[in-house]
């Protein structure tokens, strides 16, 4: 019988894992955000002085990673397994960074959940006894995400108002089994829910039952209610979605209105014309390494909910006609 499972999709970590250190960088419009303060590195240009958006994403995610490990005071030899993944064909950044590394690596694909499903499986290896330190890193850019999943930029397409920004940036983290800092506390693993619909530039409103299930679900694990909570935080619905899964867990009887918020809302304000606000693989990343991580050191938070949410499509299946399976992944994050 399993003694660190609660529930149906939740684990219990006996000895927490410890975010050791984190590393945050965005664009530049990421940058002028109201977020902007928060973050590590605020790039000039989304190139980075690459000769691709691609070859840009891959340096993002490689100086994180760095970054994070330089903060930790580790050598890159002290860590004992890298677990990346992005938006990418075959998550090419993470498997390039890694290259670079050369730390043994494990790629992973949640779509914009793949921060959560990160820390999920670094947890498991550090509390399992099978790891002292984990990189976990995850990245995404609005040029390259645009040109895999919709059209390349060069065409000019007009996005519709239920459209979301995909954030330009990585985020990385150093779980360790020792030592002080942030606790990873609790798991819920979420299930691909699929309600049939089939825009790719309305992924909040596919994704928001996901998350919804994905947090009800928490509760009933845990024990948990909103109250014990000082913020509960999706990855990336955007306005349309964050609305939408607030009313379907208002429905099942639980008012998170006081604690809820959403990346993707809270990266962009209106006025830089995102539309239905920030998506992508790092938007939860950066705000978490960048935003939330932050304030729990200052005791602004103790107790966080992460709730990373992914639109598992690709171009070939919306092309012919599929609809869009989604998932979300939550973590706990403790000060305390």
């Amino acid at each position: 019988m399993s003694i660190k499972k609660l529930g149906e999709q939740t684990l219990k970590y006996k000895k927490p894992p410890i975010i050791n250190s984190y590393y945050s960088i965005v664009g530049p419009k990421e940058g002028k955000g109201p977020l902007g303060k928060y973050f590590d590195m605020v790039l000039d240009d989304d190139l980075i002085g690459q000769k691709s958006w691609e070859k840009a994403e891959r340096k993002m995610m490689f100086d994180a990673s760095i970054n994070a490990i330089q903060k930790s005071k580790f050598k890159v030899t002290d860590i004992d397994f890298f677990i990346a993944g992005d938006l990418l064909n075959q998550i090419i950044s993470s498997s390039f960074a890694a290259k670079d590394l050369q730390i043994p690596f494990l790629g992973i694909y949640g779509a914009c959940s793949t921060f959560c499903q990160g820390l999920i499986f670094g947890s498991v290896l550090i509390d399992g006894g099978f790891a002292n330190n984990v990189l976990v890193a995850t990245s995404s850019h609005f040029c390259t995400a645009e040109r895999q999943y919709r059209y390349p930029l060069e065409l000019g397409n007009q996005r519709p108002p239920t459209s979301q920004w995909t954030v330009t940036g990585s985020g990385a983290v150093v779980l360790s089994n020792s030592g002080k800092g942030l606790k990873v506390t609790y798991s819920t693993l979420g299930k691909i829910l699929d309600f049939g619909l089939k825009d790719p530039n309305d992924m909040g409103s596919a994704m928001a039952p996901a998350a919804a299930h994905t947090i009800i679900q928490h509760f009933k694990d845990t024990g948990f209610t909103p109250k014990d909570y000082d913020l509960i935080v999706t990855g990336d619905l955007g306005v349309i979605g964050k609305d939408i899964a607030s009313e379907i867990i208002s429905n099942q009887g639980y008012d998170i209105s006081n604690v809820f918020s959403d990346c993707g809302t809270m990266i962009f304000t209106p006025s830089q014309d995102t539309h239905s606000g920030g998506s992508g693989c790092a938007c939860s990343a950066v705000v978490s390494c960048g935003y939330i991580f932050r304030e729990m050191e200052k005791g602004i938070f103790t107790r966080v909910l992460i709730v990373a949410t992914g639109a598992m499509l690709s171009k070939a299946s919306y092309l012919q006609g599929e609809s869009i399976p989604c998932i979300a992944n939550a973590v706990t994050i403790e000060s305390k």
